[in-house]
């Protein structure tokens, strides 16, 4: 990637074979010479974070590697950064599509899928929270498209979101039925978002990730976040 020191890492995933994933060397890896960070108002602090391994997101990838498969389900994962998650579900044969609002994520995705000799996979640009003033103008719109039968994200309520622009953006791409997995490392935004999902009809039921470190497996404490919609009275 030019501009950027790298590095490679197989990823051990508890119920799956390990994954090859090429993610940022550090958090100070930063280019931008087409000023696209300029542009859609992320700073160069923030910019590097969608090509760092994050403990949550190996925490998704683990529950998507046990979950039944079922014929017809379209996946998408929202915030995938090095896509993890889509990556074991794309192993697996899932109908899985993988969306980023950060312009590098596709090149990264590819680079892993080359990195584990899968064939292609569906990425769409999604950005739930596009900066003030950028929405109407293409360089931060979602292209995301359609419903989906169950939306998953990892570490995506990092912050406030006072105008609950990734609730709407779930709802509008929920299908009848969906579920939406988030797992989170217990920030401070889960109740604000719980509400903020209540506004569309969204029930939630948390569950405790917290393992101690074990010899493969640093500690982790968090919950996964399962909202859904009451079945309508017939």
């Amino acid at each position: 990637m030019p501009g950027y020191l790298t590095k490679q890492d197989s990823v051990p995933i508890a119920g799956a074979a390990n994954l090859i994933i090429r993610s940022l060397l550090d958090r100070q890896q930063f280019s931008d010479p087409l000023g696209e960070a300029e542009r859609l108002g992320i700073s160069s602090a923030l910019w590097p974070l969608f090509g760092m391994l994050w403990p949550s997101g190996t925490q998704l990838a683990e529950r998507m590697a046990t979950r039944p498969l079922k014929a017809g389900e379209r996946v998408l994962e929202i915030g995938c950064g090095l896509g993890l998650a889509s990556l074991v579900c794309h192993r697996r044969g899932m109908d899985i599509t993988a969306s980023d609002g950060h312009p590098l994520a596709d090149r990264f995705l590819l680079e892993n899928l080359r990195l584990n000799a899968l064939p292609p996979m569906k990425y769409c640009a999604g950005h739930w929270n596009p900066p003030e003033g950028t929405e109407g103008d293409g360089t931060a719109a979602s292209t995301v498209s359609g419903q989906f039968d169950l939306i998953m994200g990892s570490d995506v309520l990092y912050e406030r979101d006072a105008r609950a622009t990734l609730a709407g953006f779930i709802d509008r791409h929920a299908g009848v039925g969906a579920q939406i997995w988030i797992v989170d490392p217990d920030r401070g935004n889960r109740s604000a978002f719980h509400k903020q999902m209540a506004v569309y009809r969204f029930a939630v039921v948390e569950e405790r990730l917290d393992h101690p470190a074990l010899d493969d497996r640093p500690a982790y404490k968090g919950r996964l976040l399962v909202y859904q919609r009451p079945a309508l009275a017939s």
